[in-house]
C-alpha cells in the first residue's frame, strides 16, 4: 500500500495562538477563537514559551480569542492548575464542562508541578547557583 502524502490533523487539537502573564492574573493561555462544546475533548498545545517572568505558583487560565472571560484550567480533581504544570511545546487532554453561565478545561490525567528553573533551595528564597560538582 502507498504512503498517503496528505495527512490531516484532529479536529480537536488545538493550538494556542499566545501565552502571557500578568500578575495579579496569572498565565493565561489564548486558543482560536470558537464554541467549545460542553464534555467534548480538545487536545491543546501549548506552541508559544512560557513568559520568564510568570511565577510557578501562578494559576493557569484558556482565554478563546479575544473574549473577555478566563475559563480555569483544572487537574482531574479539579484543583486549579498552576503554572509550574505547564511546559511549552506540550500537549494537554482537557474535556470541558459547562456550568449555568461559565466553565472549565479539565485535565483528563493529573500534570505535577516541574521547574526546571530552580537548581538549589537555601531557605532564604532567593536563587541559589549550586557550588561545581553539586
Amino acid at each position: 500500500m502507498a504512503c498517503r502524502n496528505i495527512c490531516r490533523m484532529c479536529d480537536k487539537l488545538i493550538i494556542s495562538t499566545a501565552v502571557t502573564f500578568t500578575a495579579g492574573t496569572g498565565l493565561v493561555i489564548t486558543i482560536p477563537e470558537g464554541s467549545y462544546g460542553d464534555n467534548c475533548k480538545y487536545c491543546i498545545v501549548v506552541a508559544q514559551t512560557i513568559p520568564a517572568t510568570t511565577t510557578i505558583t501562578a494559576p493557569v487560565f484558556i482565554q478563546i480569542g479575544s473574549g473577555a472571560v478566563l475559563y480555569q484550567l483544572t487537574q482531574p480533581c479539579c484543583d486549579q492548575v498552576t503554572a509550574c504544570a505547564i511546559k511549552t511545546r506540550t500537549k494537554y487532554c482537557t474535556r470541558v464542562h459547562t456550568s449555568g453561565d461559565t466553565g472549565t478545561f479539565r485535565l483528563l490525567e493529573k500534570v505535577c508541578c516541574t521547574t526546571n528553573n530552580l537548581r538549589a533551595i537555601n531557605g532564604d528564597g532567593t536563587p541559589v547557583t549550586p557550588a561545581a560538582g553539586a
